[in-house]
């Protein structure tokens, strides 16, 4: 499983609350908490933002509530993967919860500037940042969660696992 985009940069404790502002999380289309997605903190994100791109960020990327409103914010506008120096534990399990990827590495973090373009191996954990000729390597996804995240999920993997016992 690969991943390559460009990259959309923050910096430390981005918290649920601008991930998704809370006045949008009664809206009943999850396709719409894309819309939404970072517009407190940059207002252009979803308008810059292509199928594909990576997000990455400093230390506790994801704190606040414990809403999982905000890794489906960030998938549904297209990012395919996010690459923290570390995140709030809530927000991981969120975010591989419903398949999105995302990857700690504090070197990736530090050493990757916004532009860039950035190709990312989750079976090795390698981060190329092809712009700067660098990479940078995170651990890597145990065999279930990398099987949780192709399958779109906790739940859908559990349906895929059903499934195949019938």
């Amino acid at each position: 499983m690969n991943v390559q985009g460009t990259v959309h940069k923050y910096g430390d404790h981005v918290d649920t609350d601008v991930i998704i502002p809370a006045r949008y999380l009664n809206t009943p289309n999850a396709k719409e908490y894309g819309v939404h997605c970072m517009e407190d903190i940059d207002k252009d994100f979803v308008k810059k933002v292509k199928e594909g791109d990576i997000m990455v960020a400093g230390v506790n990327f994801g704190c606040g509530s414990s809403r999982e409103h905000a890794p489906a914010a960030i998938q549904a506008c297209g990012v395919s993967c996010v690459i923290a120096a570390t995140f709030a534990r809530i927000f991981y399990r969120n975010a591989i919860n419903i398949g999105l990827a995302i990857l700690e590495c504090p070197a990736a973090s530090a050493g990757i500037d916004a532009g860039d373009q950035v190709s990312v191996d989750f079976d090795t954990g390698v981060i190329t940042n092809l712009t700067k000729n660098e990479t940078y390597q995170a651990e890597p996804f145990p065999p279930f969660i990398k099987d949780m995240i192709e399958k779109g999920g906790l739940m859908a993997s559990l349906k895929a696992r059903k499934a195949a016992a019938e």
